[in-house]
């Protein structure tokens, strides 16, 4: 999901200038490929600022994308009709639906409820209450496509509070408890944008990438299937390796259990509205995971969900439109998507990775894999989004990989789990790296560096036990 300036906050100017002359850069300066028409490397000009204006972020991600749209258009690229046909997708409608429930989730305090669980029950000692965070966000992760909601929204103040209950501030007492918190926590954040198809929002760019690429249809249960076993192995050792490499100084922490205790307190009862979306979170999760058994499309189960709840007054229509984010999410999805959709059709990524492959010569795809996936993964360093990560690189290193005979449920899914491990490299990698680094619990060089060696962990363990497990599932 990317990062957006404040809705009030006006244009930058400057920095539209530049998106604009990196397009402009890309179409008049760099060599157009002989396979790709010039409407095709006009198209690449637009999109090459596109992805510019994400990172800069002159203007919300949503106005980007729009504004995108709109040059293709003027540029003769592609009609008003091919333009809008994306926001018609039904990956597009999935993620807005959920969006919308998970809104639900956390203003009714449920979300709440369920970490604080987690904690009541494995908060005993330092690292049982990272375990208990992680597996918190994890369970959310089922439903909720915004690492960003469920970071700023829930996880995180809430790792605060079990920092500060002993006293762990930032400065001279983080390292008591609150500096090993705020890396594990998010690190396990990353490991959960991989394990669930609703991680993140980005991961259905992958979806659409997937299948128009390679043909391939990835679905919530099969992604589920896929990530949970490599998820849970990832979880079980980063929060040791965290431990190790900035060692808490509380090691126990009775107290836990007792805040989340009183906090569930505090809370109450469950009422209504909380007991009404536990049932309908639990039908529409059903519908999602038993999606080869029936007829219901899962965007089809999504957007009934949140209609479900407009109806029963438990999301007034008011309050579903006031949310912004929903909507620009769905504006720069559906405008990803139809430009993805366009560059494919037009041969830039199969130019690009002709190019890429003519370089290489003709390797077997495994030793291509061991040149390819270290590239692949710590390009990230330069990205400060992991959908901008499926866009420029995932349709490239994808194509290349099949083009030597690599199967390609392998390649889809290890692909497209690395593109969202790679954000735990820094503390910009993905919204959420922000919402945590920003508590100044951390300093660079603890981030980065236990990021790196973490990075190394996860990498092993999807390569190996991920892939073990997707041969044993079928996926290859």
């Amino acid at each position: 999901m990317p990062s957006n300036p404040p809705a009030s906050a006006a244009p930058d100017l400057r920095r539209l200038a530049v998106v604009v002359a990196v397009g402009a850069a890309v179409y008049w300066a760099v060599p157009r490929p002989e396979s790709v028409s010039d409407e095709g490397w006009r198209l690449t000009g637009v999109f090459a600022s596109a992805i510019a204006g994400l990172i800069l972020r002159p203007l919300p991600g949503g106005a980007v994308i729009l504004l995108a749209l709109v040059a293709a258009v003027w540029s003769g690229t592609m009609s008003m009709d091919e333009a809008l046909a994306g926001f018609a997708t039904p990956a597009v409608w999935l993620v807005v639906g959920a969006l919308l429930i998970a809104h639900v989730l956390i203003a009714t305090n449920l979300a709440r409820r369920i970490a604080l669980l987690f904690v009541r029950y494995f908060g005993t000692n330092s690292k049982g209450v990272a375990y208990a965070l992680i597996l918190s966000d994890l369970s959310l992760a089922t439903m909720i496509p915004s690492n960003t909601s469920r970071a700023g929204g829930v996880i995180m103040p809430i790792t605060r509070s079990m920092a500060e209950l002993y006293s762990s501030r930032p400065g001279p007492t983080a390292k008591l408890l609150g500096t090993f918190l705020m890396i594990a926590v998010y690190q396990g954040e990353i490991v959960a944008t991989a394990t669930f198809l609703t991680g993140q929002a980005g991961n259905f760019v992958a979806v659409e990438l997937a299948r128009t690429l390679a043909d391939y249809e990835l679905t919530w249960a099969h992604w589920a299937a896929a990530g949970i076993v490599p998820g849970l192995a990832s979880i079980a050792g980063l929060v040791w390796i965290v431990a190790k490499l900035v060692p808490p100084d509380i090691q126990r922490t009775p107290d836990a259990a007792q805040f989340a205790n009183d906090e569930l307190h505090r809370l109450g009862r469950m009422g209504p509205r909380e007991w009404f979306t536990t049932a309908l979170v639990c039908a529409v999760c059903g519908l999602w995971i038993t999606s080869n058994l029936h007829s219901v499309p899962v965007a089809l189960a999504s957007v009934s969900g949140a209609c479900v709840l407009i109806v029963s007054g438990v999301l007034p229509w008011r309050e579903a439109v006031r949310q912004h984010g929903v909507w620009d999410i769905m504006i720069w999805y559906g405008g990803v998507i139809t430009l993805g959709r366009a560059l494919s059709d037009a041969g830039v990524p199969r130019a690009l990775t002709d190019a890429i492959g003519a370089g290489l010569g003709d390797m077997p795809w495994l030793p291509m894999l061991a040149v390819a996936l270290p590239i692949y993964f710590f390009a990230h360093y330069g990205l400060a989004s992991i959908t901008m990560h499926f866009l420029t690189l995932f349709p490239v290193f994808l194509l290349l990989l099949l083009g030597q005979g690599a199967p390609v449920g392998l390649m889809v899914y290890l692909l497209a789990c690395l593109a969202n491990l790679s954000a735990g490299l820094t503390h910009y990698g993905t919204v959420p790296s922000p919402i945590f680094y920003s508590q100044d619990y951390a300093s660079f060089k603890q981030w980065w560096s236990v990021g790196f060696v973490v990075a190394l962990w996860n990498v092993f363990v999807w390569c190996t036990i991920g892939s073990l497990w997707w041969k044993l599932i079928g996926i290859w």
